[in-house]
C-alpha cells in the first residue's frame, strides 16, 4: 500500500508542475516577443510530464481482464 501511496503524491506533483507548465505556456504565448526555444523547451517538459502521469495513472489502475 506504501507504494500506491507513493505513486499518488508522485501523480500529485506530477500533475501540479504539469497545470503550472500549462499557464506559463500560455502567458509566454500572449507575449508579444516570445522565445521560442523557451516555450518549445516548455512544451517539450509538459509532454514528458504527460507521458509520466499516464505511466503512473496506469500502474494505479488494475487490468482487467474482460
Amino acid at each position: 500500500m506504501e507504494d500506491e501511496d507513493a505513486l499518488r503524491e508522485k501523480l500529485a506533483e506530477l500533475s501540479h508542475e504539469h497545470s503550472d507548465l500549462d499557464e506559463t505556456i500560455s502567458r509566454l504565448s500572449e507575449m508579444p516577443v516570445v522565445d521560442a526555444l523557451q516555450l518549445q523547451r516548455l512544451k517539450k517538459r509538459k509532454l514528458q510530464l504527460k507521458d509520466m502521469i499516464e505511466k503512473i495513472e496506469n500502474q494505479l489502475i488494475p487490468d482487467i481482464i474482460a
